[in-house]
């Protein structure tokens, strides 16, 4: 099994933790400050001992500035030191597999060992918006085939036969290091498949693959969904036995009513995105004074069911029954709030509610 696929126990904590990061753009805060933000979050991940920094590919989302994941991963290669920066994911259905494979063959590059490289298959937009984001026939229906593809470009190896001939090849990537007469030290980023279903979970146990399950979006899937990939899943070059890792929505404050209050406004965001309206999060006085009417109540309260809010210790004891339940390898946490104050407040209490170490104390 790859061991750049694992991550780092801490004291007694029975998982590894990762970040998920939307940079979020809540009402009044700019791109800018939104992605200066994360760049802070990846930087006290990075202190505090998270395994993963991840980032999500969206469009056409007012509500989040993370629109292209390698952009913002080549400028935390400089900002992190130890964590591993990666895609959660990269929508392959919008680019052409040689394309991704020359992103993130460039980023483990710049950073070799540090980088993984998640998929999805959804286009992480509207259907709209995917049109607009692709040309000829890159799409979704493929997905198992563009997987192969890429996944044949970062290690320049196809077995079935290469599908544009012996020309064509990513780089960076083993192939330039052969091509300059150099011992080979190009590491391909370990790939992962992502999704909210079980149709990603069956694919990566086919391909031997780790699996990422959304559960910040549907955690009533999460437990079938890791059930198909154990009962399926072939030994592969990469991976000996499963192994996945569960994303879900958290938010901590140092008291339960400010928690509630920054989860009820994500939750408030998610409801308007629902009615096809703007999906920013408002701040927390203004959802609070918001007229709701019953169905939206409704709405909002079925989000707001998705998300661990209260006090650190609290986040962490749901976040150790949902271990215990799935059998997780890993964790990852999504802080959803309106603030990036609350956001980075959130990571910081949940570190230490979970013994994490921090590396910058006392320095």
């Amino acid at each position: 099994m790859t061991a750049s696929i694992f991550g780092t126990r801490h004291g007694s904590a029975p998982v590894p933790l990762s970040i998920l990061d939307f940079a979020m753009t809540g009402k009044g805060i700019t791109a800018h400050e939104a992605l200066s933000a994360s760049i802070e979050l990846a930087r006290l991940a990075d202190r505090r001992g998270f395994t993963r920094y991840w980032d999500a590919e969206h469009h056409a989302l007012p509500a989040v500035a993370t629109s292209s994941p390698p952009i913002l991963l080549a400028r935390l290669v400089g900002e992190a030191k130890t964590i591993r920066l990666g895609s959660g994911g990269m929508m392959l259905s919008n680019f052409p597999p040689l394309v991704v494979a020359e992103q993130f063959g460039l980023l483990a590059s710049l950073a070799p060992g540090r980088i993984d490289l998640g998929l999805g298959r959804a286009p992480g937009t509207d259907m709209t918006t995917a049109a607009a984001l692709r040309r000829g026939q890159i799409g979704a229906e493929d997905f198992p085939d563009q997987v192969m593809e890429l996944i044949g470009l970062l290690d320049d190896n196809f077995p079935g036969g290469r599908p544009y001939g012996d020309g064509v090849f990513a780089v960076p990537g083993p192939r330039q290091d052969r091509e300059n007469g150099v011992p080979r030290s190009f590491e391909r980023p370990p790939v992962w498949l992502l999704g909210s279903s079980g149709y990603s979970a069956q694919l990566a146990a086919h391909l031997g693959l780790p699996f990422a399950f959304a559960a910040h979006l549907a955690d009533e899937n999460v437990e079938p969904a890791l059930a198909l990939y154990r009962h399926n899943f072939r030994p592969s070059a990469v991976l000996d036995r499963p192994y996945a890792m569960a994303s879900f929505g958290v938010l901590a404050a140092d008291d339960e009513r400010e928690a509630r209050r920054q989860a009820w406004a994500y939750s408030h965001g998610m409801m308007r995105m629902s009615q096809r309206r703007s999906p920013v999060v408002p701040t927390p006085e203004e959802a609070e004074a918001y007229p709701y009417s019953s169905s939206e109540r409704e709405m909002i309260e079925m989000w707001n069911a998705k998300i661990m809010s209260g006090t650190g210790a609290q986040v962490v004891e749901r976040l150790n029954a949902w271990q215990r339940r799935l059998g997780a390898d890993e964790l990852m946490l999504l802080n959803l709030g309106h603030s990036p104050a609350a956001i980075h407040r959130s990571t910081e209490l949940i570190a230490d509610a979970y013994g994490m170490p921090d590396r910058g104390a006392g320095t």
